[in-house]
């Protein structure tokens, strides 16, 4: 059995890396950087942000490491630390969409 200080400290990491997915232009780079590593230019181009946004973003992401950076001359070039990310986004967008099913099978029941 874990302690409750270990306890405490892994809750707080998880809600750490929690927090960087709450932003849907975070999530968005997550998914951008999944089809390929990218530079800001890109990521503003891409995704219709300013250079400053993506910037801030970025350095969310890679505070709580769930991108990487690496410098070639004067451009960074951002890629994905970490597949499961992916799944992981991937598994929460399966539950919201059955949510999203059984509240319209609600609507439904209401409505007849």
């Amino acid at each position: 059995m874990i302690s409750q200080t270990l306890a405490q400290e892994v809750s707080q990491m998880e809600a750490d890396l929690c927090s960087a997915f709450t932003n849907p232009t975070r999530i968005l780079i997550l998914y951008a950087l999944d089809e390929r590593p990218r530079n800001v230019t890109e990521l503003t181009l891409e995704l219709q942000i300013t250079q400053p946004a993506a910037s801030r973003h970025l350095k969310v992401l890679r505070d709580r490491g769930l991108v990487t950076s690496e410098r070639h001359g004067t451009t960074v070039t951002y890629r994905l630390s970490d597949q499961r990310l992916i799944q992981a986004l991937d598994l929460l967008r399966s539950v919201l969409r059955d949510r999203i099913a059984h509240r319209a099978s609600l609507m439904e029941e209401v409505a007849d």
